[in-house]
């Protein structure tokens, strides 16, 4: 005969006896002859022979019962699984109400034996262990990474933040808004019957195919989004900025690129492109030395502070020529030239005289930019454009920052679309527009 256990402590929860109808309590017997369905009878009934159909009383058997140890010597099986089943109803630590559920022990058994064999037990806990982490190695091969942040934003509906990530849902990993949103509406009246005709029924297959290409799609854009982390999209746009202007360029064409490579091998070809640039920015710098007949890095260095020294007296030269070409008055040129040197003189000038054109009309002084919000923003030749065209600095960076966006935004700037973009007088906008042209901020078209 064969021991074997019953893993249940309510008898309705086992089939009853074929004999009497009434429900088992251990032990019991089970043929092991009939099958598949377990034939089990009650000592009372299998004391008498009793026999049904197929199953005669001379057929071998095995006795039902869970009154053996386990894990300790006197917890029997039954005790252990009734001990389970306390701690799963009144909760762990309840140790009053699970000693009072199963009747056969005290508080402190029942506490003493749970912590020993199920808490401490070091077969246990590795068993755990080895069964979490192969769970986990499970969901780390079919989960998708939230790149590039650990932690990731979870925006209220309708939000800037929940824009910017085109409406990614952190909690549930889907969007708000799927791709081809409505391809469920081509499904939705389908019915398949059996009266359809074989065109009818290929047509339907053919539908749900392409639902099912859609689906894939879907799946393959989330994949791409998520790969290369493109939901926040606020971190990944302060990630491009860190690299160079024409790396950045290079960024925005080679993005859609990305899709068909992986984030890895994306980022290292950006990553090369980028050391290339600085490579060859190098190397030309290297070359203007060689050319210059420099040979050693301490004369590249006087050869820097040379050539900075160079380039801002030729400033001072092309503004001197570019103020004599507008101001056409000995008196208006002297006052610029005496201002000139007290600037260089590293002293203030006060420029309070008004001057009389060679037209006769009066013309306005310079505009003093002492105490006017913005001025400490400019350099000294932005100084000076603002003084002559009497323009207030906060309204010139302005004028110069919408510039630049639409220099940039084009690939050049032409004088008419200058004008066409800063409303006010034409002549301070030709004078703006010469000044950044010749400065280097902007490009003519």
């Amino acid at each position: 005969m064969d021991r074997l256990a019953s893993f249940a402590n309510d008898p309705s929860d086992k089939p009853p006896c074929r004999g009497c109808s009434s429900y088992l309590t251990e032990p019991y017997i089970k043929c092991a002859e009939c099958g598949p369905s377990s034939f089990l009878l009650c000592l009372q009934c299998f004391t008498r022979g009793f026999e049904y159909k197929k199953h005669q009383s001379d057929h071998k058997y095995e006795i039902m019962t869970s009154d053996f140890p386990v894990l300790e010597p006197g917890w029997t099986a039954q005790e252990e699984m009734a001990l389970l089943e306390a701690v799963m109803d009144c909760g762990f630590g309840n140790w009053q109400d699970v000693a009072y559920q199963m009747r056969t022990k005290t508080k402190e058994e029942c506490e003493s034996h749970y912590m020993k064999n199920f808490i401490n037990n070091p077969l246990f806990s590795s068993t755990l262990l080895s069964l979490r982490k192969a769970k986990d190695s499970r969901v780390a091969e079919g989960a998708i990474p939230f790149k590039p942040s650990d932690d990731p934003p979870r925006p209220t509906f309708d939000s800037v933040l929940s824009r910017d990530m085109a409406g990614y849902m952190p909690a549930r990993a889907d969007f708000m808004e799927e791709f081809d949103n409505y391809a469920e509406w081509d499904l939705k009246d389908i019915d398949f019957v059996d009266d359809d005709s074989d065109v009818l029924r290929a047509l339907k297959l053919a539908v749900v195919d392409i639902y099912h290409s859609r689906l894939k799609e879907r799946q393959r854009r989330k994949k791409i989004i998520r790969d290369h982390g493109l939901i926040n999209l606020r971190k990944f746009q302060m990630l491009e900025r860190c690299y160079p202007k024409e790396v950045q360029e290079l960024y925005d064409v080679m993005r859609r690129f990305a899709r068909v490579v992986g984030p890895i091998e994306h980022d290292k070809f950006i990553e090369s492109h980028a050391l290339e640039f600085e490579l060859r920015r190098e190397i030309r710098r290297l070359q203007e030395y060689r050319k210059a007949g420099i040979k050693s890095f301490c004369s590249a260095k006087v050869y820097e502070r040379v050539k900075r020294m160079r380039e801002d007296e030729r400033r001072k030269r092309t503004m001197l020529c570019d103020v004599l070409q507008y101001i056409q008055d000995g008196r208006a040129c002297q006052q610029w030239l005496s201002k000139q040197a007290a600037i260089d003189a590293g002293i203030t000038p006060a420029v309070t005289t008004i001057t009389v054109s060679a037209t006769g009309r009066r013309s306005a002084p310079p505009l003093n930019l002492t105490g006017l919000p913005g001025t400490e923003k400019l350099n000294e030749r932005e100084k000076e454009l603002c003084q002559v065209v009497r323009l207030v600095p906060g309204a010139y960076l302005e004028y110069k920052q919408a510039l630049l966006n639409e220099c940039r935004r084009q690939g050049g700037l032409r004088l008419a679309q200058a004008r066409a973009l800063i409303k006010i007088d034409v002549n301070k906008t030709r004078k703006i527009y010469d000044f950044l042209i010749k400065e280097g901020y902007i490009t003519k078209a």
